[in-house]
């Protein structure tokens, strides 16, 4: 069998080349010579004329680093905020021109000049609560249930609140003496302004009224409020929400000591409650108590953060229940006094007197006692309690969460 052996031509027998090969093998084949390098396309001559334009060249994009993204995010959150705050303060300021257009016009004229901003100079707000809707035939129809007075004095952080009993026999200006809650249906919001003013010698800056009908859809839309109860309350049978024969065997209304959070129809039920089963010795003044305790309450809670971020959807219709001559810019610096002065050291404060019956009306007649609560109020004098003896309607002064006695 003949063999054949391939030989490189050009090499000697037996010899193998030790150079690099003149040649390099592609995928289309092997090709001599250098590697080929890659040409740029030449553009092709504009038929018009004009020069070719010089390619564009991509620039790798570069990855936000974590400190970018950050601040992307929190420019995002502040141009949310931003709006989100304008969008409920067009809505809020809505609302307090609705409370405002409510307020008779005889009113600003009665009031004292605010002197400076509420945030730094003292004022004098008169709290007024009406009930049309209490079944109990001893209100009459727009009486004012609830009188009490907010005094603010930021340079000290301090707040001070002055109830003043509904039956308190007192002059009304032009009409004799009567009850001070008979001046509200006589000569609405300026006459009691007028009647409180010559009684204590305060000056009234502001006024608001709060109508406790539509008081319950305002704590609805809060969320609730928290409330303390000083004392067990087992209530008359009023206002019984079951049908007649389980009203039969209905108690009444019941709320336990301490720290409680409340809708709006608990919480008017508990402003409403003129009989304590549990404690013969509540009055009416416990009554207005429980009343400026609840509006405290509301106050708070109108002004607190979470009731801020819901502006937007409901600050035009959250005022419904309330009528005032405070503006929009008024209303924030309040809500900033309030909360820089807490309720830890306020000063609670209350004119009374004797009960008696005059004409067949329960009343209370003041003393002396009514005119130092007054220097109190005004920090002139040291807050003192009830004088010792001077009964359930005795006028003093409490501070922070302690109670009358």
């Amino acid at each position: 069998m003949t063999r054949f052996s391939f030989k490189p031509r050009g090499y000697p027998t037996g010899s193998m080349p030790t150079e690099e090969k003149p040649y390099r093998v592609y995928r289309g084949g092997r090709t001599k010579g250098k590697v080929p390098l890659e040409r740029p396309e030449r553009a092709r001559p504009d038929p018009n004329g004009r020069k070719p334009r010089e390619p564009k060249i991509r620039r790798p994009r570069r990855r936000w680093g974590w400190k970018r993204r950050l601040g992307v995010g929190l420019l995002v959150l502040l141009v949310l905020a931003t709006v989100w705050g304008i969008a409920g303060y067009l809505s809020f300021r809505n609302g307090v021109e609705k409370a405002n257009a409510r307020l008779d016009k005889s009113v600003p004229p009665v009031l004292a000049n605010q002197n400076g901003l509420l945030l730094s100079k003292p004022t004098t707000m008169l709290l007024l609560g009406r009930d049309h809707e209490n079944t109990d035939q001893r209100v009459g129809l727009n009486n004012s249930d609830s009188v009490m007075i907010l005094r603010t004095d930021p340079s000290r952080h301090r707040l001070v609140y002055l109830s003043i009993p509904r039956d308190l026999r007192v002059p009304i200006p032009g009409h004799g003496e009567d009850r001070i809650n008979a001046a509200f249906p006589i000569g609405g919001a300026a006459l009691t302004i007028r009647t409180i003013q010559n009684l204590t010698g305060l000056e009234i800056n502001h006024v608001m009224i709060v109508d406790f009908r539509s008081f319950k859809n305002l704590i609805d839309n809060v969320g609730g409020i928290d409330v303390n109860v000083p004392a067990p309350i087992l209530s008359n049978k009023f206002d019984c929400p079951y049908s007649a024969s389980r009203c039969a065997r209905w108690q009444g209304y019941r709320f336990n000591k301490g720290t409680q959070h409340m809708n709006g129809q608990r919480a008017l039920i508990y402003s409403r409650i003129r009989e304590n089963r549990l404690n013969p010795a509540d009055s009416d003044i416990t009554r207005g108590l429980r009343q400026q305790a609840v509006i405290r309450a509301v106050m708070a809670k109108l002004l607190g953060f979470g009731t801020a971020l819901n502006l937007p959807f409901n600050g035009n219709s959250l005022l419904n229940p309330l009528t005032t001559d405070l503006s929009a810019w008024q209303f924030i610096q309040l809500g900033w006094v309030l909360k820089r002065a807490g309720q830890t050291n306020a000063l609670h404060c209350r004119l009374g007197g004797t009960a008696t019956s005059i004409g067949g009306a329960s009343v209370i007649v003041g003393n002396e006692d009514n005119l130092s609560v007054v220097q109190m109020v005004t920090g002139r004098a040291a807050p003192q309690p009830p004088r010792p003896g001077s009964g359930q309607y005795g006028p003093g002064c409490v501070v922070g969460n302690r109670q009358f006695r």
